[in-house]
């Protein structure tokens, strides 16, 4: 079989190498420039390739294209394809050919990240064996290629890799919320974004589980009246007392846990129920909440610099994230904000601005639209075009007792490499006044 792989990014490699490994032939195109890392590798396993353009002839010989997420289904060579009758699908959908493991898979506009790496953390605790990857760290095709086969796999999955499934199947399909994110891939329509995140759970059938947000309007909106042959758990966003959450009958302590605030217990609660569900211990699974290392840029401590602490939330990159992160502060707030805009509507933000901020700080090229939407709610409000700036204008603002967070609700691409970028920059201005 002919194989042609669409884009040469991790998911682009990874397929590349699964596919190599399953003696197709194997052709890898991307319309832009390669890395020299991925290009080395393609190279180091005799995988051809062409780089800053795609040759029509060669990939409309294909068999089979798989077809890397960033790639929308309306490019010319895509559709174009379609029309020859080539079959087009993801990398998840092809990796998913090659194992028979058991599959969690989780999505959501927020939180699918935090929750992903929590149930990895509660199955590998508990000794199940377990690896982790998809839309985090490695792709689901590079682990099956290149690393030893697990019993369990867990998946984040985002929209774009969820649009060219057909027949994945996870045996555990976790849907966290939908709010409105990458519209512009979605015909500015959320109805088309939350029907692409409902494709996780299309083709599961008895004695799978779907675990979702019934607190949800938009995923509850498509869940009404929705014919379901799996199990279904649906999971309430509650506001949780005296960090103890119940789930599955059995009480849990967030005291110890570094995942703090209402949206983050709800995180906890359905990767416990996934872990509960695949026969985990109640003993395992606080000793998990327990030993537990999220990632940086999510709710991150970074330093409590003469009293005030600093956060890196640079990965809420919406307006949803930044609802969560304020609602779980409780001391007063000096907030820094900004960056790319998206078209944000501000107002879910206001009630929880005028309770819980003294001061913002606006980090970006164009901060207008925040000063529209925030000035008058505030006492001060200054911009900054650097993170030096920001954290030296933070730390004017704040005194012992306040924190100082940064959860931008904006894209970071004005001043920054990506949200990683901006977080670093971060946390290093702070050690500076540290």
């Amino acid at each position: 079989m002919n194989v042609i792989v669409l884009g040469a990014g991790e998911s682009g490699v990874g397929a590349a190498l699964l596919a190599k490994k399953n003696n197709y032939e194997v052709f890898v195109s991307d319309y832009g420039t390669i890395k020299k890392n991925f290009k080395k590798e393609l190279n180091n396993n005799k995988i051809p390739f062409e780089e800053n353009k795609h040759t029509k002839e060669k990939i409309f010989e294909a068999d089979l294209i798989i077809k890397s997420p960033g790639i929308p289904d309306k490019v010319p060579v895509i559709q174009e394809s379609l029309q020859r009758g080539i079959d087009v699908i993801s990398e998840i959908e092809f990796a998913a050919k090659y194992t028979s493991a058991k599959i969690i898979a989780i999505t959501g506009s927020n939180g699918k990240t935090t929750t992903t790496n929590l149930t990895y953390h509660l199955l590998k605790t508990a000794g199940l064996d377990v690896s982790v990857g998809g839309n985090i760290g490695h792709s689901f095709a590079r682990l099956l290629a290149t690393q030893k086969k697990n019993a369990f796999y867990v998946l984040e999955l985002s929209s774009f890799q969820l649009d060219n499934i057909k027949e994945f199947r996870p045996d555990i399909a976790i849907l966290l919320n939908i709010t409105p994110d990458h519209l512009d891939r979605y015909d500015y329509q959320l109805s088309n974004y939350a029907a692409s995140k409902f494709r996780i759970m299309m083709n599961q059938q008895p004695g799978d589980l779907f675990i979702y947000n019934i607190s949800d309007n938009n995923v509850n909106e498509l869940m009404n009246g929705r014919r379901v042959t799996m199990d279904t758990l649906p999971v309430r966003q509650a506001f949780f007392e005296n960090e103890k959450i119940e789930v599955g009958g059995q009480q849990f302590d967030m005291s110890k846990c570094v995942l703090k605030g209402p949206h983050n217990y709800f995180n906890a609660t359905c990767a416990i129920h996934a872990a509960q569900y695949l026969g985990v211990s109640t003993k395992a699974i606080q000793k998990a909440l327990n030993t537990f290392v999220n990632d940086p840029h999510r709710m991150e401590l970074v330093a409590t610099v003469n009293g005030i602490d600093f956060i890196n939330d640079s990965k809420a990159t919406n307006v949803d994230s930044v609802y969560y992160a304020l609602l779980s502060m409780k001391k007063p707030v000096v907030w820094v904000v900004g960056g790319t805009d998206k078209g944000n509507d501000y107002s879910p933000l206001y009630q929880l601005v005028k309770d819980k901020v003294k001061a913002i700080v606006c980090l970006g090229v164009d901060n207008q639209k925040l000063h529209d939407s925030f000035e008058n709610m505030v006492p001060e409000m200054m911009d900054t075009q650097s993170t030096i700036e920001a954290v030296k204008m933070a730390i004017e603002f704040a005194e012992q007792g306040d924190v100082v967070l940064l959860s931008p609700a904006c894209a970071s691409f004005d001043l920054f490499k990506n949200y990683k970028d901006r977080g670093d920059q971060f946390r290093e201005a702070v050690q500076l006044f540290n």
